[in-house]
């Protein structure tokens, strides 16, 4: 019989990693809870025409499409079947898809129930995307993103306060991270000074890896998409500033001050920069020009967030989008929102060894069961203590001690109480500590009082 399989890109997650996983999602959640975000939940799948030509076109080509139920081949004549056109073929035989990030469906869910909603709009969700990308380390094709968004204002205290809330998450979680900062408009800019504002598509795509493949790599790319070698030499100096952050701004101004719109590029990230440099930050924030961030919606401060202690793509990416809900009827309300990409900070924290072991420890105490009289007298000892919050275990059936002692030793169950004929005699517990083997005898109520402080 052949082997079950579940498809690439996908993962089972067991009792241990979904301990780990909500301690991710719950940190994030009460990051987000103290700056006013609310959750909000969309539905997995979307209709076609709400997730088309909002990515880009390589995120069309990455879009799950879901076949219409039914007989879907008796509207296709022979012709087409016999075409063989499999693009054709899907935009007509599929009405749906599955959800590929959460901002698009956020920005529809906007425009259904604006009458329901006061702006500014602060929600979050944590809900898993996929992508038919190609599987590889830290990139799945179904994922968990944790979102948050602002919509309905214009003010770039909301970018202030979204990096807030990523070094808040990060320095709760310790991972040393490093936040990397730039603005659409000032990649405008650069494509205006050097004279393809048309073309500011294929500039961004191609500097967005350069520190993927370098600035050679990058300039042959230009240059295989037919850019002049005049306009490649100009764009080097523009994306390869060095210094500090207000240095760089400084270099860049003199090089694009021609740029209207780079020009208010820079003036935002100024204006992000003096209050951020007013806070306590454990996170480091950079001004990266190479920045560009794929998806076409973006207008203005655009981030990435990396891990700089084990070797990652980005953990966590943001920005701002003037118009998305335009594009649903609804225009005018500009939105701001960040993404924690939680596979990928669970790889990193596993890779670090930054889980404490109270992230991953479920049960408390294990009874052992050593028979009928046990059983009867344990019962409602044990409906007490999970009265008071404290995480019990009772041994299904009297087993051999052994197995019983084996399986608190497999779950990582850091006490076991026994408590046989002479303990109920005298109304004790002998509870047993797992990792130091110290035993002691207490009562009921010395137990609970030793478990409400945990």
């Amino acid at each position: 019989m052949q082997k079950p399989s579940i498809p690439k890109g996908m993962r089972d997650f067991g009792a241990k990693e979904m301990a780990r996983r909500n301690y991710i999602f719950n940190t994030i959640k009460e990051v987000y809870a103290l700056y006013g975000y609310n959750q909000i939940e969309t539905p997995t799948m979307e209709n076609l025409s709400t997730l088309m030509g909002k990515y880009g076109e390589e995120g069309d080509r990455l879009l799950f499409k879901v076949l219409n139920s039914g007989d879907v081949l008796k509207d296709f004549s022979t012709e087409e079947l016999c075409e063989k056109n499999s693009l054709r073929f899907a935009s007509k035989a599929c009405e749906k898809g599955l959800r590929y990030d959460l901002t698009v469906p956020f920005a529809r869910y906007v425009v259904m129930h604006r009458e329901e909603i006061s702006f500014p709009f602060r929600r979050f969700q944590i809900q898993p995307v996929w992508r038919a990308d190609r599987p590889q380390k830290g990139r799945y094709r179904e994922f968990y993103q944790c979102d948050a968004d602002v919509i309905g204002s214009d003010s770039l205290m909301n970018e202030v306060e979204l990096i807030q809330i990523i070094n808040e998450v990060f320095s709760r979680l310790n991972i040393s991270t490093k936040i990397l900062l730039n603005n659409r408009k000032i990649l405008t800019g650069i494509a205006e000074v050097v004279g393809e504002a048309d073309r500011i598509v294929d500039i961004t795509v191609a500097i967005d890896k350069l520190d993927k493949i370098g600035l050679e790599k990058v300039s042959q790319e230009l240059i295989d998409k037919g850019f002049a070698q005049d306009t490649v030499d100009k764009l080097q100096p523009l994306i390869s500033l060095s210094g500090d952050n207000n240095e760089k701004l400084e270099q860049l101004e003199e090089l694009i001050q021609t740029s209207e719109i780079g020009l208010k590029g820079i003036e935002e990230l100024r204006y992000i920069l003096n209050y951020i440099q007013k806070l306590p930050m454990r996170s480091e924030l950079e001004i990266d020009l190479s920045l560009a961030r794929g998806l076409s919606y973006y207008t203005g401060a655009i981030l990435e967030v990396k891990a700089t202690d084990v070797q990652m793509g980005s953990i966590t990416g943001g920005g701002r989008y003037d118009n998305l809900t335009g594009i649903f009827g609804l225009p005018g309300l500009s939105g701001v929102g960040i993404s924690f990409g939680a596979d990928r900070i669970y790889d990193v924290m596993n890779e670090l060894d930054l889980f404490p072991q109270e992230a991953i420890v479920s049960t408390q105490i294990l009874f052992v069961n050593f028979g009928k009289t046990e059983e009867e007298y344990l019962v409602s000892v044990v409906a007490r203590l999970r009265g008071k919050g404290i995480r019990v275990e009772f041994y299904p059936e009297s087993a051999k001690m052994k197995k019983q002692m084996s399986y608190a030793n497999n779950m990582q169950i850091p006490f076991v109480a026994l408590v046989g004929e002479e303990e109920i005699k005298h109304q004790v517990i002998n509870l047993k500590n797992m990792i130091t083997g110290e035993q002691k005898t207490i009562t009921e109520q010395e137990l609970m009082e030793m478990f409400a402080e945990k």
